[in-house]
Parts: structure tokens; sequence; C-alpha cells
């Protein structure tokens, strides 16, 4: 077994590179309906891959990416939290952006903000960002609160170009977080 590459360690996390072993379990959260509510559809294995393959490309290139979140009790991987280099075409990009994604067991335990805060004070820290962008459908209030908790602001109302026009999911939000905003 390839031994683990940690980034950010946090009390109830490690974020990490990605193992070859977590891909079955991001393919089969990537396939459910309610983890992937706030995207147009759910994700087929080739489509996981290829996300998998972008993540180590950015992991080699920047030294930073979207890093597999591992729950510390349990040793299980539960999706990412992390850092994306974002180029939709708006006016805010392109930018380093924050997501996540967990599996809905992890849902509601304040995994998205513990390591989202971890990954920002890493970011302004020791990656030298200035600003940290996040977006998302505006019916995803869950990330919006998450986006809230961890400091970041409203920065503007969008359409996805990414979304076809009269899409349900194409209404988005974009929040921002500046270095010299203090972390809650």
């Amino acid at each position: 077994m390839a031994k683990m590459i940690l980034e950010i360690e946090t009390p109830r996390l490690y974020l990490r590179r990605w193992e070859q072993a977590d891909l079955d379990t991001f393919a089969a959260m990537n396939a459910e309906k309610e983890v992937m509510r706030y995207y147009p559809e759910t994700f087929s294995r080739e489509r996981t891959e290829e996300t998998y393959r972008i993540v180590q490309a950015e992991f080699a290139e920047n030294n930073f990416g979207l890093y597999a979140a591992e729950e510390k009790s349990s040793g299980s991987f539960m999706g990412y939290i992390g850092f994306h280099h974002a180029n939709l075409d708006t006016g805010f990009c392109p930018c380093v952006e924050i997501g996540w994604r967990l599996a809905k067991q992890f849902w509601n335990n304040g995994y998205a903000t513990e390591g989202a805060r971890a990954c920002l004070a890493h970011g302004f820290s020791n990656l030298g960002f200035s600003e940290v962008y996040s977006f998302t459908a505006v019916a995803n209030t869950p990330s919006q609160n998450v986006m809230r908790k961890i400091g970041m602001q409203f920065y503007e109302h969008f359409e996805h170009p990414g979304i076809p026009a009269g899409h349900p999911l194409r209404p988005h939000v974009c929040y921002v977080i500046r270095k010299e905003t203090p972390l809650p």
C-alpha cells in the first residue's frame, strides 16, 4: 500500500493526496442523486475517473488541489475538501476556488467547515494565496452556509456558463475571502 501523503491535519480529519483505493468510494458517492443534487447530473464512473485525473494533474502542477478527506476515527475516505484552479467565463476567473463534496453519511457534522478552514489557513500561510473564491448553485444553501462559516463574504450572483440556459441550477452565487480577512 502506498504511504499516505498528508497535507493538512485537523482534530478530526486528514486532508491528503489521493490514493487509487479512494476511487471506488468516490465513484459510488458521485453516482448518488442526493450527493449530486446541486449538479446537473450524477457522474458516471468515466467522469469520476476524469475528475480523479484532473485532481492528480493539479497536484503535480501546483502542489495543491482537492485533498482527499479522511475521517481520522474510522480511516474512511469521505470525499474531498480543497482547492481548484477555476477558469470559467466570469469576471472573477481565473481564480483559486475552494470546494468540498462529502459522502452523505458525513454530512451535518461540521467536517466541511473544519476542513475548509484548515485549507484556507494553509492556502494563505503556506501557498501564498491572496484571495480564494467559492461558488455554487443559488439553491445550494448548505454549501453557502459553509462559505459564511469559514469567513467568506458574498461577491456576486452569476449564470454558470457551463450549465444550459433555463436549467434550475444555472443561477449561481460566488463568495470570496481575502488573506487579510481574519479566519473565524
